[in-house]
């Protein structure tokens, strides 16, 4: 190929204009730094230094040096927030929003800002004033969901029913544990001041929109066993097996009680027996012992705890199995088993707790609403032994 001598003046010319660009682009980026106030620099030097405070306050003399910097306001508003500092944050989204100046995409992240500023204050009313603005555009799922917070803090099981079908149909994922959980609530809310039907009606509708909804045949067992009738509430309870087994134990002294009302005690114990052999449970075990004992005596009692231990060896189990058998050894023995039973029972406390498959939050009672994370149906019904012991 011949070499073109032109090339030689054009390499030049294209290093000039190389050079040109740089010094063009230095100099942009130095008139740039020379905008900024110092302020500006202090904050990011206080951050390097982990000193959020100081940074905090140097980033504030910015923010208002610079009425342009909206980014800064919102960042500052949700640290203030992070931080615990409520009233901060109120005043920082509000000046926001009583700008003239602000597009309006802006304005409505400045009023979802605020609308999350005011439900960690507990300003419950504002917060759900500012979301319900905020239920058309893109903010629409999250202040949805801020609002089926605000109304479960508010026992507004009605409001939440509504909004959360709301946010079903539009697409999110499903609420059905939910909703189901919130018209158990409004029955027991409706069984509290003896609107009997009421609360039925709404179980009606728990066990429509989610068919294992356990806690509806719980309630509804209950409703039938106040108003005298037993052969309904041992079959609502029965249908449990069907729906979750494991939550049996929560209804097992209602059906007995139910079955005793009927003259019909050793049919509870046999059935009650039948549902510790398939789905052995520490709580059932434990209602299964006393019902043994009340109906056929200390060694029978003690019979049916020390198999059921060979058949699922718990601390638990074995605490059980030492109160039956101080029952039926001689008195001269009882003080030996009885500190035995002492030590093993001080050590079992801990274990016989639920805890939340979400959070782990444990408790001694069971919770349908985790106090922790407040998930639904979050608790096994389960003590924390038998949960660490599942594969």
């Amino acid at each position: 190929m011949d070499f073109e001598y032109w090339w030689l003046i054009g390499f030049p010319i294209f290093f000039g204009f190389g050079w040109v660009a740089a010094r063009i682009d230095i100099k942009h980026l130095l008139t740039e730094s020379r905008r900024l106030p110092s302020s500006y620099f202090k904050g990011l030097n206080f951050l390097l230094n982990e000193q959020p405070d100081k940074a905090i306050e140097a980033l504030i003399e910015v923010a208002k040096a610079d009425r342009e910097t909206i980014e800064l306001h919102f960042a500052l508003g949700s640290l203030f927030r992070r931080r615990g500092e409520t009233e901060r944050a109120i005043r920082m989204h509000r000046t926001l929003l009583d700008r003239g100046d602000l597009a309006d995409e802006q304005r409505l992240q400045a009023l979802f800002e605020l609308a999350q500023d005011y439900l960690k204050a507990g300003l419950l009313d504002r917060a759900e004033e500012a979301l319900v603005r905020l239920r058309i555009g893109r903010h629409r799922p999250e202040a949805l969901s801020f609002l089926i917070e605000i109304y479960q803090q508010e026992k507004d099981w009605g409001k939440a029913i509504a909004v959360a079908r709301e946010l079903e149909a539009d697409g999110g994922e499903s609420r059905q544990k939910e909703i189901a959980n919130y018209f158990c609530e409004l029955a027991a809310l409706h069984a509290s001041h003896s609107r009997s039907e009421d609360a039925r009606r709404c179980l009606a509708e728990a066990l429509a929109v989610s068919r294992k909804c356990v806690r509806a045949n719980l309630i509804l067992g209950e409703l039938q066993v106040a108003a005298g009738e037993h052969e309904a509430a041992i079959e609502s309870w029965k249908r449990i097996e069907q729906q979750q087994p494991a939550y049996l134990a929560l209804c097992a002294r209602g059906i007995l009680d139910a079955l005793r009302v009927l003259g019909r005690a050793e049919e509870g114990l046999v059935l009650l027996k039948g549902y510790l052999a398939r789905y052995p449970s520490l709580d059932l075990l434990d209602i299964a012992f006393e019902s043994t004992l009340e109906v056929n005596g200390a060694e029978a009692a003690y019979v049916l705890v020390k198999e059921e231990l060979r058949r699922n060896p718990t601390l638990l189990g074995l605490d059980k199995l030492l109160e039956a058998q101080i029952m039926v050894v001689p008195v001269e023995r009882r003080p030996d088993l009885e500190l035995v039973k002492n030590l093993v029972h001080s050590h079992t406390r801990r274990l016989a707790r639920y805890r939340c498959e979400n959070c782990g939050f444990k408790a001694r009672q069971f919770y349908w609403h985790c106090p922790g994370c407040g998930g639904w149906e979050t608790y096994p019904p389960r003590r924390t032994e038998e949960f660490d012991l599942q594969p």
